[in-house]
């Protein structure tokens, strides 16, 4: 059970045989490993957001892998947790782009407003980034882009980096709007992210077409 409105979207996913066996493996990796986020954190970004209230879509690749990071929303980590540096290039984009200084490195303002902030890989090994590619995660959540997509009601999809913008061949909705550039990491962010606007492009869009723009500031 995830949420009223996720679950009986999803109900043919939970139905499957790749996410049965994904759900052992995962049961299993938690018995013996160090598995982040937490058990009951997993799928936080589907109980925050509903399906009906998605207006932003941000799609990560799968979560932090240090102690206390991740809680089940990409790029948000929780209170008292120092600022990934990805997140802190995104801290520098909100401020350039509408001005605003964010200190509170956890998100979950931004999903209770409609922000889906969905890790592809929703599962992780501590301190072993990717340690669970293709265990059936992407085959979850592409499926939960592609039910995204089919809605008629317009969202934006937010693609940084060249793993989320490979997501792009599955919005095929011309009523949604899709934000791309160069993923946020210091590695990249000073090629294209920077400068790039995201946060107002997204208000802009969701006020052209009658929803309420995202409070982007501390709560």
């Amino acid at each position: 059970m995830i949420n009223k409105t996720w679950d009986p979207i999803l109900e043919k996913e939970f139905k499957s045989d790749y996410f049965k066996k994904l759900g052992v493996f995962v049961r299993s990796e938690y018995q013996h490993r160090i598995i982040y986020p937490k058990y009951e954190h997993i799928f936080d970004a589907l109980r925050y957001t509903d399906y009906c209230d998605v207006k932003v879509v941000i799609i990560g690749q799968d979560p932090y892998h240090g102690e206390n990071e991740a809680h089940g929303l990409c790029f948000s980590v929780q209170k008292g947790v120092n600022r990934p540096p990805s997140l802190n290039n995104i801290f520098k984009e909100l401020e350039n782009d509408l001005g605003i200084v964010k200190h509170n490195n956890d998100l979950t303002s931004w999903a209770k407003q409609g922000v889906l902030l969905l890790n592809s890989i929703m599962t992780v090994v501590k301190d072993r980034p990717l340690s669970h590619k293709d265990k059936g995660w992407e085959i979850f959540t592409d499926n939960i882009i592609k039910y995204l997509n089919l809605r008629e009601k317009p969202m934006v999809f937010v693609l940084w980096g060249s793993y989320a913008r490979s997501k792009k061949e599955l919005i095929t909705n011309k009523n949604h709007l899709i934000i791309e550039s160069v993923h946020p990491s210091p590695l990249s962010a000073s090629r294209g992210f920077f400068g790039s606007k995201p946060f107002s492009k997204i208000n802009n869009f969701l006020v052209k077409n009658n929803m309420e723009p995202i409070d982007w500031q501390d709560k």
